[in-house]
């Protein structure tokens, strides 16, 4: 993990309250697919944990939501040309075992960000199935990275797009016919505690990357814990991300 100076070169929206932001760095730092990083906003003590889409040498994109005060200023005040302070890389990533040939992905609203890095980086090689979920029409975004893999499958709350329901709605109609090595997911709690019970008994490996606040991003403040089934606690930006399935209570 370091701290750099990105310069910013592009911050738009995409969506409905979805921006897409990227900046350049002057050295190439490996990053890997799930991994975040943390932006400062002037005038705010804390930084603003913001999952990787895609990194090429010293180019970086990030997509975030607009949600509150922070993440508004963001995107209304930071234009091309300015500069950030950036931690990166922080967190794991999405472990893919070489024998692993089928990947498929469940992604949620603003969770569908980390997993684009799966997509950009297997997708060539490996037959990835992806299975996104949107409020509606106007929040659907990146579609054209989400089209990188053998298939895309979208669901709309309203139906507007693709099919009228969930991601993991999506995933669980297929999952007879079309069987995954492995499934790297991230979205909403109630879409996470979806995706668990319907897994439950299918012997699938389910590696999900949570969604928390954060204050520091390097485990230092605790904010983040979420608890394990062995009744320990685990720090989700230092010990995770990403965590298999099983092993973490929703």
């Amino acid at each position: 993990m370091r701290e750099v100076r990105a310069t910013i070169l592009e911050n738009r929206a995409i969506a409905d309250k979805i921006y897409s932001l990227t900046f350049h760095i002057e050295e190439e730092i490996p990053i890997d697919c799930g991994q975040f990083c943390m932006i400062g906003i002037a005038g705010h003590p804390l930084r603003r944990p913001i999952a990787i889409c895609r990194a090429e040498g010293g180019r970086i994109t990030v997509c975030y939501q607009v949600r509150g005060e922070g993440t508004r200023i963001l995107a209304e005040d930071y234009k091309a040309g300015e500069t950030l302070s950036v931690l990166l890389p922080l967190g794991n990533s999405f472990p893919v075992a070489d024998g692993v040939r089928k990947i498929a992905l469940v992604g949620g609203g603003v969770g569908i960000f980390p997993l684009i890095s799966v997509l950009r980086k297997y997708a060539p090689e490996r037959e990835v199935y992806s299975y996104m979920g949107f409020r509606n029409k106007a929040a659907m975004c990146m579609g054209y990275e989400l089209e990188r893999g053998k298939k895309l499958k979208v669901a709309t709350d309203d139906g507007s797009v693709g099919m009228k329901g969930t991601a993991v709605q999506a995933f669980l109609s297929d999952l007879s016919e079309n069987r995954p090595d492995v499934v790297f997911s991230c979205g909403p709690l109630p879409m996470l505690r979806a995706l668990k019970k319907g897994m439950e008994g299918k012997d699938i490996p389910v590696y999900v990357s949570l969604e928390e606040r954060m204050g520091c991003g390097i485990g230092a403040c605790l904010v983040c814990v979420c608890d394990k089934k062995d009744g320990t606690h685990a720090r989700v930006c230092k010990d995770g991300p990403i965590f298999d399935l099983k092993e973490i209570v929703l």
